[in-house]
């Protein structure tokens, strides 16, 4: 578990670092839709850009301004500072238009402070829907992505190593339906906080060994670990979050966080790639058929009936709706979702928060102390 919880705290952490001394390129990435498979079917680590540990603003207010969401600021915030230097590229997705935005700041920014730019630069385009016609145009984009690739590191993507990667991440994503499994059981094995940090570091480590580490953790798991007992079930929903100390707040001693959506967990864990047949197609459709996002338009209640059974499946007591201060596509949907939930049934709480080392955390604690009064009034034991 150490091992894990290293690679989700440090951004240049150890294994990125072995990787480069070899050789070989790392390129970074803003959202869960672009394809893993793709870089590391060209001999590239992939690698999920994060804003955590960025404890100053100024960068990130200078490009974006005041009224925005504070994830992408702390990326731009770590790019200025020279700490994602390790790069050897990164690719930018429009998940939001916050997100989006991380495109031309970052290449202002790098013009004005004559670095901290990678030598690959992409943006790639992700539809906001899901139909044949989108899937064919996403196709497309891929096959955009695949030559840049090749074009500037030289690297060879055909059909047969995307099959071989498909299948290896297909692996780790059924290693981590099992930890799920183990999360959300009647008698829990592993706390939310843990499992966050066992999927984060699946995002900075060369996949191959991380499969590896992961399967022999599940046997460590299923043979050694304790049962957790004696706590409220929570589900967690809404803005990316890739804080472990965030889920250890929200945790405590009371607590357990037994299920989420967030695309730093399950989210992005969930479903696999069609092995048989045409690579990028299975891609095209695997990618963007996850709706679980509020980007992906005309899906709010398929959303909202996959939290209502994801909910009941875990057995939660209750489910925490959380999203990043100006985060309007979260913001706006966990309103909706709180009315309906609730009217199922399940009890919500709305919490509205900074990113990273920027949440106030004992206003955090004491919101959510008060929704385990409440459960524990509604909801006896």
């Amino acid at each position: 578990m150490n091992v894990f919880r290293e690679a989700a705290r440090v951004l240049n952490n150890a294994f990125v670092k072995e990787w480069k001394a070899s050789g070989k390129k790392v390129v970074g990435y803003t959202c869960s839709y672009v394809p893993d498979e793709v870089l590391h079917a060209g001999g590239i680590l992939p690698y999920r850009l994060r804003g955590f540990g960025a404890e100053g603003m100024t960068i990130g207010d200078t490009y974006f301004g005041p009224f925005i969401c504070s994830l992408p600021k702390c990326m731009l915030q770590l790019a200025g500072q020279g700490d994602f230097d390790f790069l050897d590229g990164a690719i930018i997705t429009p998940g939001c238009d916050s997100m989006r935005r991380i495109d031309e700041c970052w290449r202002t920014m790098a013009a004005d402070a004559k670095a901290h730019m990678p030598p690959f630069f992409f943006h790639f385009g992700v539809p906001h829907k899901y139909a044949d016609f989108t899937v064919a145009w996403f196709k497309q984009e891929i096959l955009r992505l695949i030559r840049a690739i090749e074009g500037h590191f030289a690297s060879r993507i055909d059909d047969d190593r995307l099959k071989e990667s498909i299948r290896l991440y297909n692996r780790t994503r059924s290693l981590m339906s099992r930890l799920e499994g183990y999360r959300s059981a009647d008698e829990p094995r592993i706390t939310g906080a843990d499992t966050l940090a066992v999927a984060l570091a699946s995002t900075a480590m060369q996949r191959e060994k991380y499969a590896d580490m992961l399967e022999q953790f599940l046997a460590r798991l299923e043979r050694d670990a304790p049962a957790i007992r004696g706590r409220r079930r929570l589900m967690l929903v809404g803005s990316a979050s890739d804080d472990v100390e965030l889920m250890r707040l929200i945790e405590g001693e009371r607590a357990l966080v037994v299920a989420d959506t967030i695309c730093f967990g399950s989210r992005a864990q969930a479903n696999l790639v069609e092995e048989a047949g045409d690579p990028i197609e299975a891609l095209s459709r695997r990618y963007l058929s996850l709706f679980d996002c509020p980007r992906m338009y005309g899906r709010y209640e398929q959303r909202l009936e996959s939290i209502a059974a994801r909910a009941e499946q875990a057995k939660v007591d209750g489910v925490i709706l959380q999203n990043i201060r100006f985060c309007d596509l979260h913001g706006a949907e966990n309103g909706l979702l709180e009315r309906d939930l609730e009217a199922k049934g399940i009890p919500c709480l709305r919490l509205e928060r900074e990113y990273g080392q920027l949440v106030e955390s004992g206003r955090m604690k004491m919101r959510i102390d008060a929704f385990l009064e409440r459960l524990a009034q509604e909801r006896p034991q």
